[in-house]
């Protein structure tokens, strides 16, 4: 009987040793929650307990946030720019890291480990140089700027995770599509691709929170309220000088983790497989 019982302790041992790592995720999000539902008053009193809401909760500053600002144009604009740079970076990621996983040329291997450098290198540094692009395609103010742009650090870094992940697609499915008659391209659209699925899920759902919640670029690129993201709306919008609206700040904190949270939810299987067997490989 206690030989029975060590298996199911050892089982609740190791679900205990994971709470705290799960309040430590959860708990940002717990207090950006419980802050957006406080009334003012109860924000800025230094008695006040900041852990729970004593004197009742409100939708004022979701009110406030949805009604005074214009967040959904924001939010609208920051969907436009990275549903199209995350397609874009994704078909030529894909392209990219199948000829590096693939075909086989001078240099191969420094170009694989050249584009992951790239993706290394802090967007600090490249908004200068890429402003004098920016400026030279005339989209300057313009959230177009945001789709050119986004894709220089969005390709290289799906080209390295999917890089990974072709590799651990055996070549023996492509070779016979080929023996059969099928070009290499059609061999990739047709044999590869299905297979690689989890693999192009984990890069575009990256991707997309990468772009989702970039600052520095639409910060720099755009300034008119009808062109910003909402990174930079939110953040400009409702801190202003040394006053922050800090309920109105997080609930726009909120309302824009939704999107992530919800693709999260829906491909998080393809998204377990796909990062996994990437790193593995």
């Amino acid at each position: 009987m206690a030989v029975a019982k060590r298996p199911r302790l050892r089982k609740l041992t190791m679900h205990l040793l994971l709470v705290p790592f799960l309040v430590f995720a959860l708990f940002p999000f717990y207090h950006m929650a419980l802050t957006s539902l406080k009334q003012d008053r109860e924000l800025y009193d230094r008695h006040a307990v900041p852990l729970i809401i004593r004197q009742g909760p409100t939708l004022e500053h979701y009110g406030k946030l949805l009604w005074d600002t214009e967040f959904l144009t924001w939010t609208k604009n920051s969907l436009i720019v990275t549903v199209l740079a995350t397609s874009v970076s994704v078909v030529i990621g894909t392209v990219a890291a199948y000829a590096l996983a693939r075909l086989r040329f001078f240099g191969v291997d420094t170009f694989g480990t050249g584009i992951f450098v790239t993706y290394l290198v802090p967007t600090s540094l490249l908004f200068l140089p890429l402003a004098q692009v920016v400026n030279w395609l005339g989209l300057g103010d313009s959230k177009w700027a945001l789709v050119v742009t986004y894709p220089t650090f969005l390709v290289p870094f799906c080209t390295w995770l999917l890089m990974g992940y072709f590799r651990t697609v055996p070549k023996e499915v492509e070779e016979c599509a080929m023996v059969d008659g099928a070009t290499r391209i059609q061999a990739l659209l047709r044999i590869v691709l299905p297979i690689a699925i989890p693999g192009l899920v984990c890069a575009a759902l990256f991707a997309f929170t990468l772009s989702w919640s970039e600052f520095i670029y639409a910060l720099t690129f755009t300034s008119s309220s009808d062109q910003i993201t909402a990174s930079v709306g939110v953040t400009s919008e409702l801190i202003r000088g040394d006053i922050y609206f800090w309920g109105s700040l997080m609930a726009g904190a909120v309302l824009g983790s939704v999107p992530i949270v919800i693709l999260y939810v829906f491909f998080l299987d393809y998204y377990v497989s796909g990062l996994t067997a990437g790193a593995i490989k």
